[in-house]
């Protein structure tokens, strides 16, 4: 796989895997070990959370088990035609409560975000394909995955060994390769909104 850091130019020094981290498409079809998808989630379990609440939750498909057609049925069809050659899919749900007192929790996607990220990271350092998605169903999610209305459907993922770029449709051959981000002082601002 390319490495971010090898199309990407931080403005100020960061952490490497910061830069080489991204978010390819093209994968062999090929399984994971069970431990070696285990270690994603378990770098997601250390995320930071509010109140240390841990209000994420994951829900996923191995390829070829009995739930796959399931997960791969919820993604739009520009997903189907790459994420079908993904070894696991994933659901990221999010608990709208505390579960110690019933409150409201402000900051259940922020968290579980932040364990999104782990996941990420931990797969790129794995050498896996991880890439996230917002284009599925979200209400067929919630209603085919039994998924209750105190959890807030948030994203899905795929997860995979790598593959050559080939392996995808030529629209998406063009665009496999990491992205630039916008510059920095246009996501920042010391005071006040001013953008």
């Amino acid at each position: 796989m390319i490495k971010g850091s090898e199309i990407r130019k931080a403005d100020f020094p960061i952490e490497p895997l910061l830069l080489d981290r991204w978010s390819p498409r093209a994968m062999s079809g090929e399984e994971i070990a069970e431990e070696e998808l285990m270690r994603l989630f378990e770098a997601a379990r250390w995320a930071p959370s509010s109140f240390n609440a841990q209000q994420w939750r994951a829900l996923y498909a191995r390829r070829g088990t009995e739930h796959w057609a399931t997960f791969l049925d919820l993604l739009v069809e520009g997903n189907k035609t790459w994420a079908k050659n993904a070894a696991v899919l994933i659901v990221f749900i999010s608990r709208k409560t505390f579960e110690y007192n019933g409150e409201p929790s402000i900051t259940h996607s922020y968290d579980t975000g932040a364990a999104w990220e782990n996941f990420a990271l931990q797969g790129w350092r794995q050498g896996l394909v991880v890439h996230g998605m917002e284009g599925f169903d979200y209400e067929r999610a919630r209603v085919e995955l039994r998924i209750p209305n105190e959890f807030q459907v948030e994203a899905m993922g795929a997860v995979g060994k790598p593959a050559p770029k080939e392996v995808l449709p030529e629209k998406l051959q063009k665009r496999e390769s990491p992205n630039d981000r916008r510059k920095l002082k246009e996501s920042i601002c010391e005071g006040p909104f001013r953008f």
